[in-house]
């Protein structure tokens, strides 16, 4: 009982000191004081942080500001760099009309069909050339392409032409024999039959993609033979069969890809910063 009693005298006088405190003026004074000495350091450490906030989103800023030159500098270079590729269309004086420009046209030409020491490549010669007489030593000799038969729809003796064309877009070629059709991502130029110069001649040969349709060139209906070709049969044995065929001619594709740019690419998000706080 003397405990409980105990109890309620001190319960009675700590409330009789609050009242005393909160009456005092000189308390509440000083802790108004306090307040706003609290207030003052918070003002003082938010302009710092202000400070250095600004501070760091003009560096943000200046950083996105080269970024973003930087990448339009890369797309001006990709899209250098994507142009240009280079392609010989043969028995066709003119170019595909798919993003593609002439260089130039000309004669198809080469080493005869039956010299030993033959050079293997076709060349597509200008229809200007620039020529010299300079030299009096040894020779290596420079003949016409002919159409040997008439299984490409012109007659025996007829000079074949070619021209060189140039992709306003593209920058990878690649000619694929045995394929009449391009793979996923890649731009056709055209297609048609692989030919090559014949097995039972002496001279080195190579493999070209002659043109579906293939022209002729005016005046040049005389036989005089030159740089042959043929069409290319499959012979199975040293050759997979399947997915090859024991005897059968093979087509070609002649066409062009490109390493594109993703255009929705945007700044990493290091390098973006939120709004000012008001």
């Amino acid at each position: 009982m003397a405990v409980l009693i105990f109890l309620v005298i001190f319960i009675v006088q700590t409330i009789a000191e609050k009242r005393i405190l909160l009456n005092d003026p000189s308390l509440l004074q000083s802790q108004i004081h306090a307040l706003e000495r609290k207030m003052e350091d918070m003002v003082v450490k938010y302009t710092d942080l202000s400070v250095k906030y600004s501070d760091l989103f003009t560096k943000n800023n200046d950083q996105s500001a080269k970024y973003n030159d930087l990448s339009a500098k890369y797309n001006t270079l990709l899209t250098k760099t994507n142009a240009g590729g280079i392609f010989f269309r043969w028995g066709r004086k003119d170019c595909p009309a798919n993003n593609t420009e002439l260089i130039y046209s000309g004669f198809a030409g080469g080493s005869w069909y039956d010299h030993t020491g033959a050079a293997a490549e076709f060349v597509c010669l200008p229809r200007d050339p620039d020529l010299t007489t300079k030299f009096t030593s040894g020779v290596a000799y420079m003949y016409g392409s002919e159409y040997n038969n008439n299984e490409f729809g012109h007659d025996a003796g007829n000079d074949l032409p070619c021209s060189v064309c140039r992709s306003t877009v593209e920058s990878s070629v690649l000619m694929i024999p045995g394929k009449s059709s391009c793979y996923d991502g890649w731009s056709m130029q055209y297609h048609g039959d692989l030919v090559a110069g014949s097995y039972y001649h002496k001279a080195a040969t190579q493999y070209i993609c002659l043109d579906e349709h293939p022209e002729s060139l005016v005046a040049g209906q005389d036989d005089h033979n030159g740089k042959l070709f043929y069409p290319v049969r499959t012979s199975c044995g040293s050759l997979a069969c399947p997915p090859y065929h024991n005897d059968r001619y093979l087509t070609c594709v002649d066409f062009l890809g490109v390493l594109t740019l993703n255009k929705s690419e945007s700044l990493p998000n290091s390098f973006v910063l939120p709004s000012r706080p008001k």
